[in-house]
């Protein structure tokens, strides 16, 4: 399991007074409001920084960090990613679970034998699909009560029925 969730990515600046666009990466772009600080992926270590105002424009979300105040000191983190600890995380429902938990999940048939591996999860209007990397190629398989029986995220394990028309 992961200890970093992704909640955004830097898209660019905004401004010169060191505000940030940052393209959201979680379901509600809201939390934002929520979170005290986030952590930025610098590229050599994770750096701490404390959200002082969040605002809105389209699909991004505009952040202005606390002693972040020239256009300059920001600039060079453009396209870096900002994380939040599992702990900050927005509690999960039933039957819900984190991206970061899903990719390199290993995939089993009903029958009991290794279909692949979760490559990535696509977020679609209706539900997600989750594309499984097997041997030959990539499978789409939509993450419906009809496809996937089981997910055990401590074993790392996922089982599915693989209804026909998919492979």
């Amino acid at each position: 399991m992961e200890d970093l969730l992704q909640v955004g990515v830097i898209t660019t600046t905004h401004g010169i007074r060191g505000e940030v666009k940052v393209f959201p990466t979680t379901d509600d772009p809201r939390r934002f409001e929520e979170l005290p600080s986030v952590l930025l992926d610098t590229g050599k270590e994770l750096c701490e920084l404390e959200i002082q105002r969040v605002k809105y424009f389209k699909q991004f979300v505009i952040l202005k960090f606390q002693d972040v105040d020239d256009i300059n000191e920001i600039e060079p983190y453009k396209g870096k990613s900002l994380y939040v600890t599992r702990d900050m995380a927005v509690p999960l429902g039933e039957n819900e679970y984190y991206i970061a938990d899903l990719i390199g999940m290993d995939v089993f048939l009903e029958g009991g034998s290794l279909f692949g591996k979760i490559k990535d999860v696509m977020e679609t209007g209706a539900n997600d699909v989750y594309i499984v990397q097997t041997q030959e190629k990539e499978v789409l398989i939509p993450a419906i009560k009809d496809c996937i029986r089981q997910v055990d995220v401590k074993e790392n394990k996922m089982v599915i029925h693989l209804l026909k028309g998919l492979v």
